[in-house]
């Protein structure tokens, strides 16, 4: 009985491991990250400076995607231009760019949402994740 019992849980142990393995070699597609981004921001600028925030958008992924980008703050942010840019992204990377004065220290938040958006990709063959769908990041500019 006891020979049985060890014989039991030896099989068990390799049917365990065995299928942890074959799960994880189905999942091929679990090291691919849907959008990497980068963001170039400086840190300090002095005032009624007019700086330049770059963001890179690339993705690991085959297939393309929408991705809206825009800034946000609770302090108004002067320019003369959008701060929403929609692009389509595939194997190259894309880079967005802001420019705008800032006359005092400011906090804003970098957005880039994946979306559905139409006539933005070319015969509108885009994906949109399941989750990983938005993200986002702060960043501070202290004015001297």
């Amino acid at each position: 009985m006891h020979r049985l019992s060890l014989m039991f849980g030896a099989a068990t142990l390799l049917v365990l491991c065995l299928q942890l393995g074959i799960n994880k070699a189905q999942d091929s597609t679990s090291g691919r990250k849907e959008l990497i981004f980068y963001l170039d921001v400086p840190r300090y600028a002095s005032k009624n400076e007019e700086i330049t925030v770059k963001l890179g958008i690339k993705t690991e992924y085959r297939e393309c995607f929408v991705a809206k980008a825009f800034l946000e703050s609770s302090e108004k942010m002067e320019g003369s231009f959008n701060f929403k840019q929609t692009r389509c992204v595939c194997n190259d990377q894309v880079n967005l760019y802001w420019d705008f004065p800032v006359n005092k220290t400011i906090t804003f938040k970098v957005l880039v949402h994946l979306t559905d958006d139409k006539n933005i990709c070319p015969n509108d063959e885009a994906v949109v994740p399941i989750k990983g769908d938005l993200y986002y990041t702060y960043r501070t500019v202290v004015v001297t």
